[in-house]
């Protein structure tokens, strides 16, 4: 049996999930909330396999719930439910533990397919979103993980423009020092000279 927990600030949308669920012989709602605080003495109680999650809710957020979820009973499972499609809310919730990413607008009979998905152990998006970013940020997280704080402080400087011998004022350092520390973060991204080194800079935008 999937004991399952909906927290959704839209009784309405409870009412619908709760309708489309009842009648599904492996799956039991252990319990239907409109904010995170109840969500939490919930789940602490009825300790659900899975939580259906809306992101934006009173008391205490979707991201906020999970990664307390996460850390206090890491077995289970949490698919978020959210009308944002934005990158950045599908990030913060996977980096929260989240295993899943439904929209709202989605057909109801999705959230029965998450939900038996994620309990293979699998995760499970939104049709219309594309994961294929979520990989892309650890690529760069590894990449940035590889430079020294001193690289990653000249890399940012960089990615605003800064020449070298700027970089070495605002640093107090010399010109060769900022020449060499360009040529190991080269070394180390794997890019193929300055132009290279500058165009990611920019385009990755870092602020350390």
């Amino acid at each position: 049996m999937i004991t399952v927990a909906i927290a959704e600030d839209h009784q309405s949308l409870i009412d619908g999930i709760h309708l489309l669920l009842k009648y599904e012989e492996e799956i039991s709602i252990v319990g239907m909330v409109n904010d995170g605080e109840e969500l939490l003495e919930v789940v602490r109680l009825k300790q659900p396999k899975v939580v259906l999650m809306d992101i934006r809710m009173p008391k205490i957020d979707g991201i906020a719930a999970t990664k307390i979820i996460k850390k206090e009973l890491p077995h289970i499972k949490v698919i978020a439910f959210s009308m944002f499609d934005q990158e950045d809310a599908v990030r913060q919730m996977i980096a929260a533990g989240a295993s899943g990413y439904l929209l709202k607008n989605s057909p109801l009979e999705e959230v029965l397919t998450a939900i038996q998905e994620v309990m293979k152990g699998n995760t499970y998006f939104d049709a219309s979103i594309d994961p294929s970013f979520l990989s892309e940020d650890t690529t760069q997280q590894k990449k940035k993980q590889v430079l020294s704080k001193s690289e990653r402080e000249i890399l940012t400087l960089i990615g605003q423009g800064k020449t070298s011998s700027e970089i070495a004022a605002i640093r107090f350092n010399s010109v060769s020092t900022v020449e060499t520390h360009r040529k190991n973060i080269i070394r180390k991204l794997g890019l193929k000279g300055k132009g290279e080194l500058l165009r990611y800079a920019i385009e990755k935008k870092y602020d350390f």
